[in-house]
Formats: C-alpha cells, sequence, structure tokens
C-alpha cells in the first residue's frame, strides 16, 4: 500500500517543531514511522524538511525564506510579530503542497491521500478532484474556530476520521466517519520510575485560558489548607507573553507563581525531562475547560504510571476512569451557563485527594493496552484498507 501522509502545517520543519507545542506533528511524524514498520510505503508531505526515515516530500519556501531574510526574522519572529503576514504566507505554501499530494495521487503514485492537520479546509473542495481516497483528520473540536465550523458540515460526506467520540459531537449527525483511532505515543518514549518522589503535582501543556491552569493553581491551594501533607504545583509548558494579545501568563499565573507552592519549570522539550517530571508527581491535572478532542497529557501521563485528575471536558472521560486511572471531575455551571470557578476547583482539590485509589500500574497498563503507538497505527491501516476496498 502507498500512502500519502499530508501534514502542511507550517510548524512541521525541523527549525521550528522543536521550539513549539504541537502535539498534532509529532503524532504525525510517529504515524508514519509506524506504518512504514508494518509494511507500508509512506511518503510524507511536509512544508519544510523533518527528522523523520520516510520519504519526505517538501514545498518550495524560497519566497517564504526570502521574506523573512529581507525582515531579518526567523519562522518564529515573524509569527509574533505579524501573525496575519505569516498566516497569509503559510497558507499560500499549504495550497501548494496539497495540490502536489493530490496530483501524484492522480498519477498513480499513491493508493491513498490522508490529510491529517487543521488545513485540511483547504484540501476539502478539492478533494473530488483526486481520483484516490481520500481521508481527513481534524486535531482541534470541530466548532473551535469559525472558519472550520463555517465550512466542514458542507463536507459532511468525504471521509472522516475521528481521534474520540467526544469530538465528533459538534459535526453534523450524517457525517461520514470511517473510523475513530485514539492517539498513540512509543511504548519505550515515557515510563514509570522506581521510586517516584511524590511530593507535587504535574501540569504540563499550552499556559492558555480554555487549559485551565487558574483551576489548577486554586485547587492546589484549596487541597493544601486541609492536607496533613502539603503539595506543591509544578507547570510545565509554553506561555505567550510575548504575544501581543495574551495576557493570561502576565495577568492570571505569572503573580500566582510563588517558587513555593506554585512554580513554573518551563517548557520541556526532551522526552527524559518529561518523563522525570510526570513519573515522580503524585498525579497529573488537567483542568481544561474547553471540549477537549483528545488527551494527550493524560496519556503521557499514564505511560509514567501517574494518575490523572481531570475535568470531565470533552474526549477526558474516554482516558480516565474515575477509581481506576485517577478521578473525572465534573464542572460546576452556574445558573448563567458559565463555569463556577470557585466550585471547580473545589471539587478538582476533593478529587487529588480522593485520587490515591488510582494505582500506578493500572496506569501504565491502560496505557499499554490502549494508546501506544503500534496499535495507532495498526488501527489507521485498517481504515486505509477498508477505503481501498469499498471506494
Amino acid at each position: 500500500m502507498r500512502v500519502g501522509l499530508v501534514v502542511p502545517h507550517i510548524f512541521m520543519h525541523r527549525d521550528i517543531l522543536p521550539k513549539v507545542i504541537f502535539s498534532p506533528g509529532k503524532l504525525a511524524l510517529e504515524l508514519a514511522e509506524g506504518l512504514q514498520a508494518q509494511g507500508v510505503d509512506v511518503t510524507l508531505f511536509s512544508p519544510g524538511p523533518v527528522d523523520t526515515t520516510v520519504r519526505n516530500i517538501t514545498a518550495d519556501l524560497r519566497y517564504f525564506e526570502q521574506e523573512l531574510a529581507g525582515r531579518d526574522d526567523t519562522y518564529i519572529d515573524l509569527l509574533k510579530k505579524h501573525p496575519f503576514t505569516f498566516i497569509t504566507l503559510s497558507r499560500q505554501v499549504q495550497s501548494e503542497l496539497i495540490a502536489k499530494a493530490y496530483a501524484m495521487a492522480n498519477n498513480d503514485e499513491f493508493d491513498i491521500i490522508h490529510i491529517y492537520t487543521n488545513e485540511e479546509d483547504i484540501a476539502l473542495p478539492f478533494a473530488s478532484l483526486c481520483i484516490k481516497p481520500v481521508v481527513f483528520t481534524h486535531h482541534d473540536p470541530f466548532n473551535f474556530l469559525v472558519k472550520y465550523k463555517n465550512v466542514f458540515p458542507k463536507y459532511a460526506s468525504l471521509n472522516w476520521i475521528s481521534m474520540s467520540y467526544a469530538q465528533r459531537a459538534t459535526m453534523p449527525a450524517e457525517t461520514n466517519w470511517v473510523g475513530n483511532v485514539y492517539h498513540g505515543i512509543p511504548t519505550d518514549q515515557l515510563h514509570p520510575v522506581a521510586l517516584p518522589t511524590d511530593d507535587y503535582i504535574a501540569y504540563i501543556g499550552r499556559i492558555i485560558q480554555p487549559k485551565g491552569v487558574h483551576l489548577a493553581i486554586q485547587a492546589v491551594k484549596l487541597y493544601n489548607k486541609k492536607a496533613t501533607r502539603p503539595l506543591t504545583l509544578k507547570i510545565a509548558g509554553k506561555h505567550y507573553a510575548d504575544h501581543k494579545k495574551d495576557t493570561y501568563w502576565n495577568e492570571v499565573i505569572k503573580p500566582l507563581v510563588d517558587n513555593e507552592e506554585i512554580q513554573y519549570v518551563g517548557f520541556l522539550d526532551r522526552h527524559e525531562s518529561k518523563q522525570t517530571f510526570l513519573a515522580n508527581a503524585t498525579c497529573t491535572i488537567v483542568p481544561s475547560i474547553f471540549a477537549e478532542p483528545f488527551g494527550l497529557a493524560a496519556v503521557e501521563s499514564l505511560a509514567c504510571g501517574t494518575p490523572v485528575v481531570c475535568l470531565d471536558s470533552g474526549a477526558l472521560p474516554e482516558i480516565i476512569k474515575t477509581g481506576k486511572t485517577g478521578h473525572v471531575v465534573e464542572k460546576i455551571i452556574q445558573a448563567d451557563g458559565t463555569l463556577d470557578d470557585t466550585a471547580t476547583a473545589r471539587a478538582l482539590a476533593t478529587a487529588i485527594a480522593e485520587q490515591t485509589s488510582a494505582t500506578r500500574e493500572v496506569c501504565r497498563k491502560t496505557f499499554a493496552q490502549q494508546f501506544t503507538t503500534d496499535r495507532m497505527c495498526r488501527e489507521h491501516l485498517a481504515i486505509y484498507r477498508r477505503l481501498l476496498t469499498t471506494t
């Protein structure tokens, strides 16, 4: 089988990917490598070169790079200074990449095309021009941005793979779902440690308001008021203080970081540091407010044998089971439909105190059974095969 795996997001570039939090890119690399290991002939399409053993076709970035050189900027510099310009140039590159993939499929160089990241809105209207099967994976809630929710329902009849059943909720009932595939990570990438320090709570991910980091801080402070053994909250991830419109870090989170009860440990960009961070925590807190389409941080925690305390947002209840791998907490909604932060934080604090029923062995076993890269690749391959026999 010959698969064209198209990942047109501009972050798919070895000069950008290590400097950002972009889980879809890392998942795409693991999917490509895993499919190849299972005998699939994989070609990975990405805007820039990436570190992979599979065939890698890239876009023509000469004019983008000329613009950067003229401004004396890097990709990240331009993104921060002039996001609209960055997005405009990126979408030109993405369109060319998708066109190249479709043209090669029509030239019988591929059996199937998989459009894997959030620029598939570019690929949607041209999918009917590709004579080979095309399948789509989207990595946000379908109603997360207006540019997506305005166009995706028009193409509900195309081939869609969801990453959770919760993710499907905002697509039309008649959407043509050809499969549901949970994300996975390699079994040897993260693992438990023999003697965890068990003296802090971990948060890992982007430090933005929809991720609910402020709720984690409130919850730990409430927990510590009653705890015989107080715990530190250690926050790992990227904040966006240097982005003009993002004030969450400077105004909400940073004032509460005292380097004692609440600590910020920075962005962990290596598996080794991530494993040390997660595996030694007493639990990982995932207080997302928005409808998480998946929740990879929860899976990474399970891989380290660390239970998860999370809100019942989106797909998180599909990953975490109360009393087995952690505790799923119901969000408290006020009469006006808004979240009651204090009551929700109090419920999280109670769950932190009760989550000891989850054992590290069960967490790791659950990961190994349900959330590995091998399983993710096998399920994608089964979907490809079904499409090739029914299309």
